[in-house]
């Protein structure tokens, strides 16, 4: 064999390898898309339905939270219709301080642990609360509202046992609202409300 014919023949047989090896190794996978969120929504068709009246406007779905929660000794609380007014992976969350150490913390409780934690105290004292100034803020189907509230054992009581503020997240989905988390603080001598939060 010429020594052409043998230079080709060999870059022939290199070639040949080549596309040989390549077709015998496997693909680089492409990523596959990221599967579909699923809201907490529709996660729970058996979900309580609330009342039109409840759910219609910010305001509205806060008075319902205050409502329900509030009542006198002996009163047993609704608490489907407190389910209704929240997504069903809602969390509350009172913010803590240690006496011990001062460093705070949150507490994040679900719907029924909250219920399972508050109903009996609720039930045995009684417990009113109520909104004295809301600020809100909204953006698309997002909103924020700071909420003051003062608790009562008994509607007619002169002072308020405690004071804080409830920072609500809402999502509005169509013509109705529902209550994403609820996360407070109580007001102490050392964490005082301060005005801008307070009925004018």
């Amino acid at each position: 064999m010429k020594p052409a014919n043998r230079i080709a023949s060999t870059f022939l047989l290199v070639t040949l390898a080549s596309i040989a090896a390549k077709a015998q190794t496997p693909a680089t996978p492409q990523p596959s898309a990221p599967p579909t969120l699923i809201g907490s929504i529709a996660t729970r068709s058996d979900w309580p339905q609330a009342k039109p009246e409840d759910v219609k406007s910010p305001e509205a779905i806060l008075n319902a939270v205050y409502s329900v929660i509030s009542g006198p000794k002996g009163q047993t609380r609704d608490w489907d219709r407190m389910r209704s007014l929240f997504i069903p992976d809602a969390r509350l969350i009172p913010a803590v301080t240690s006496p011990t150490s001062g460093h705070s913390d949150a507490v994040v409780l679900t719907i029924d642990s909250y219920i399972a934690r508050s109903q009996g105290r609720m039930t045995a004292n009684g417990f009113f609360e109520r909104s004295i100034h809301n600020e809100i803020e909204q953006f698309g189907n997002i909103v924020q509202v700071w909420s003051t509230y003062e608790s009562r054992h008994n509607a007619d009581d002169p002072a308020p046992f405690t004071r804080g503020i409830n920072s609500f997240q809402l999502l509005k989905d169509g013509d109705r609202y529902w209550v994403v988390n609820i996360f407070w603080d109580s007001e102490s001598s050392a964490n005082p409300i301060p005005a801008k939060y307070l009925p004018k």
